[in-house]
This record gives C-alpha cells, sequence and structure tokens, in this order.
C-alpha cells in the first residue's frame, strides 16, 4: 500500500507544512508482516518548549506506579482481594506466579489493569478463596509482596479502577530541567497533552497490529488462530487497530492546527460526566471547551461507535482511507469492535515536579486508559522518551473500555505460542 504524505489538501500543501515522514498517518513500512506504529515522531503539543531529556526507567524504582480502585473490598464474600506491590515482574509473569503458587488456574486471577514490567507497582488482585497455607506460599519472592487481604462479593475484573497514581524518576536531566518541566507542566495544565495510545500497545515490531490489519483485509482467517486462545488474540489485534487508527486521526487534528478547535459536527465529551454529543452551536463549545468543561474525542471505530458530521468526520474516512481499511470490516467482528469514542486530550491531575540532583522527579495522576509514557514525552522530547522496549500484555478489551496506563498486552504472536496454564 502506498504510503501518502497527507490528508486534507494537495501533497505540496502537504509539503509546504513540512511534516517530518514519521508523521505520516500510517506511519508503517509497507510490507503487511512488519507494520508498526511509532509515535516517537509524531506532533507534540508543547512542541514551543524545550525538553528536558533525561533517561526512563534506568532502576524499577524509577517508575512508581499506584492503581486508584474503583472500589474498595468491603471485607466479606467468596473472593479473596490482595492487595500487593511486584518489583521488575510483569504482569504474564505476575499470573503465572500466582496460578503456580496457588495452584489455581491463570483464568481464576482478576486484575483491574496490567502495569509496567519494569517498575514498582501496587494494585489489587483477586483470586478465588483459598487457605492462609497457601498464601504462604507468595512468601519469599522479592519480586511481590502482599501488603492487604481482604475479601470481596465479585472477581476484580478489566476496567475496575479510576486511574493511576505515579512518581517517576528521570535521571541525567539537562541543567536546567527543573524550569523547563515547570513550563511544560503549566502548559499540560492548560492545553492537555496528546491522548496517544503507546508503541507498546501494538506489539513486538508491530506484529499484533499487523495481525488486526490481516484480519480486517481479508488476508487470513481467523480459523488460523489457536482455538484455545482465539477470542483473546482477535480482541488484542483488531483493538491494536483501532488504536493505531484513533492515532492517526489525533495526529491529523495536530497537524491541521484544529485539536483545540471544536468544528462543527464533533462528537464532544463532557469531562465530568463522560457523556457525548454531535456540537451545533459551535462557538457556545468552544468556550466550554476552553473553560474544561469538554473535550473533542476521536474514534475507536465499530458499527456502535458515535459518528461526527461535517469535516469531522471526512478526516476520519480519510484516515480509514490511507490505512486501507474499509469502516464496514469491524462489523465483521461486533462482540470484539462495536466501537467507542476516546478523548483526543488528557488532563493529568496533581502534577508536581522536583528536581534532585543530576535527577527530574515527577509526581502525577492519569485516568484510566491513559499513558504515563505518553505524557513524559511532552517533557523529554528525546528519542528515547517512550517506554522501555516491552509489550503491551493487557487484554486487549481496553480498546473499548480502556483501561490503565504502561501496561503491557503481549504481541499476538507472544500470547499464541505461550503454554501458560489456563
Amino acid at each position: 500500500m502506498a504510503v501518502r504524505s497527507g490528508l486534507e489538501g494537495s501533497n505540496e500543501a502537504a509539503q509546504s507544512r513540512r511534516i517530518p515522514p514519521r508523521w505520516k498517518v500510517t506511519n508503517i513500512v509497507t510490507d503487511s508482516r512488519e507494520l508498526w506504529a511509532d509515535i516517537s515522531g509524531a506532533p507534540f503539543l508543547t512542541a514551543d518548549l524545550p525538553g528536558v531529556g533525561g533517561q526512563l526507567k534506568r532502576e524499577p524504582e524509577d517508575f512508581v506506579v499506584e492503581e486508584i480502585p474503583a472500589y474498595e473490598p468491603c471485607g466479606r464474600g467468596p473472593f479473596c482481594f490482595l492487595w500487593i506491590e511486584k518489583r521488575d515482574l510483569s504482569s504474564e509473569q505476575l499470573l503465572d506466579l500466582l496460578s503456580e503458587r496457588l495452584e489455581i488456574p491463570r483464568s481464576a486471577v482478576g486484575l483491574a489493569g496490567m502495569k509496567d514490567r519494569r517498575a514498582v507497582t501496587r494494585q489489587w488482585v483477586s483470586i478465588p478463596e483459598v487457605d492462609q497455607g497457601r498464601l504462604a506460599g507468595l512468601e519469599g519472592d522479592p519480586r511481590l509482596v502482599v501488603l492487604r487481604v481482604s475479601r470481596h462479593t465479585n472477581k476484580l475484573k478489566t476496567g475496575h479502577l479510576r486511574g493511576n497514581r505515579f512518581i517517576v524518576r528521570l535521571r541525567d536531566v539537562v541543567p536546567d530541567a527543573a524550569s523547563r518541566a515547570a513550563a511544560i507542566a503549566r502548559h499540560i495544565a492548560q492545553a492537555g497533552f496528546p491522548n496517544y495510545f503507546g508503541t507498546q500497545r501494538f506489539g513486538a515490531g508491530g506484529r499484533t497490529l499487523a495481525l488486526g490489519r490481516d484480519l480486517l483485509q481479508g488476508r487470513i482467517s481467523e480459523q488460523r488462530l489457536s482455538p484455545r486462545r482465539r477470542r483473546f488474540l482477535l480482541r488484542l489485534a483488531l483493538s491494536a487497530v483501532q488504536s493505531w487508527l484513533f492515532n492517526g486521526c489525533l495526529i491529523e487534528r495536530i497537524r491541521t492546527g484544529t485539536i483545540r478547535r471544536v468544528l462543527p459536527g464533533d462528537v464532544l465529551q463532557v469531562r465530568r460526566s463522560g457523556g457525548l454529543f454531535v456540537a451545533q452551536d459551535v462557538a457556545r463549545e468552544q468556550r466550554r471547551f476552553e473553560s474544561g468543561v469538554i473535550v473533542p474525542t476521536g474514534p475507536m471505530f465499530g458499527p456502535r461507535m458515535k459518528r461526527p458530521h461535517g469535516r469531522p468526520e471526512r478526516m476520519e474516512q480519510q484516515v480509514l482511507d490511507v490505512a486501507g481499511i474499509d469502516r464496514r470490516a469491524f462489523e465483521m467482528y461486533p462482540g470484539l469492535t462495536s466501537g467507542a469514542r476516546r478523548p483526543y486530550l488528557v488532563f493529568p491531575e496533581a502534577v508536581e515536579t522536583r528536581a534532585e540532583g543530576n535527577d527530574l522527579v515527577l509526581r502525577f495522576t492519569l485516568p484510566r486508559g491513559t499513558y504515563a509514557t505518553v505524557l513524559l514525552r511532552e517533557f523529554q522530547k528525546t528519542a528515547g522518551a517512550g517506554p522501555v522496549s516491552e509489550p503491551d500484555d493487557r487484554d486487549a478489551s481496553c480498546a473499548v473500555e480502556p483501561t490503565d496506563d504502561a501496561e503491557a498486552v503481549p504481541d499476538a504472536s507472544a500470547v499464541e505460542s505461550r503454554k501458560g496454564r489456563e
């Protein structure tokens, strides 16, 4: 498939805007087996502000995540809730460890969201009722500590969280990092930052994305997938395509200077309630956007997605055209790609920046479904600002109901080849 240099206007107009090649919406190599998405070249919203540089995740303690649960366990019921701290342990490894030590199926373990491996993370985990002797089997592993035990009436499921708190240390930043970070933080507090899906969303080397494209474009049949993990692999791959297309639409809104403009026909979201509606009175909605009440949204394509009108709809269709995806293809998987809207912008809470020697420490809170590494790239502005090379191994259903940042859905080929206990 040929890669176009722009979506709106002529190629000459696109070239006159001097769009770097890696900003192109497709952002892939043309061989379908090597498809990949890489936001390291995507536009910043703080492009006029110099970055702080620095190295991310040199040590696990440099990236601390604490889950904000949607509810606290009530203290009674058939499910055991464990408030755990894991260090340098991926979510896939956590599931394997709990399954082996507690002698339960992996599928019996409940997580609200999966977390980074190269990190120290605290979160709730649910398991079926087990005796204290089995819980003692978790002791002695330096990668995992059970901080609290409670009970609840239901299993913990993907999305049962409100967000995550982060403490991040960037090592060896530039000398004036404190003042630079303060300026970026002020800008983001007012304007937000782009709600990109992180590169890890698409699997190692883009293989998960490639599988999803092949499925939607009819190059392979789902029958070729392992029956044991077929539904999971389908969710994984198809949601990667939805995420990739969303990134393309977001890049186009930034590229055309419309990311902070309410356009007639935009699908807008009320930030407090999450309610969606189509913009009609543009002047009124622009004022509400600037006051922080609403935010424009982009597509997670599917038959039940609320569609925009006018120019926003044309822009979204052009992204589909560039990608070579027919929107009707998502109707083949209505239970997996029903569709949704995702905010184009994120407004982090409780942002603090502090210099410590040659390092910069950042504290912030993000809603579920948001990538901390995407926020950090606005601060760092370096080629290495993205996540350490580890795939996103969370349940791919987050394309419709986004959960956390920093999480790991393994690429599809890795999942299919793994022989973990079910």
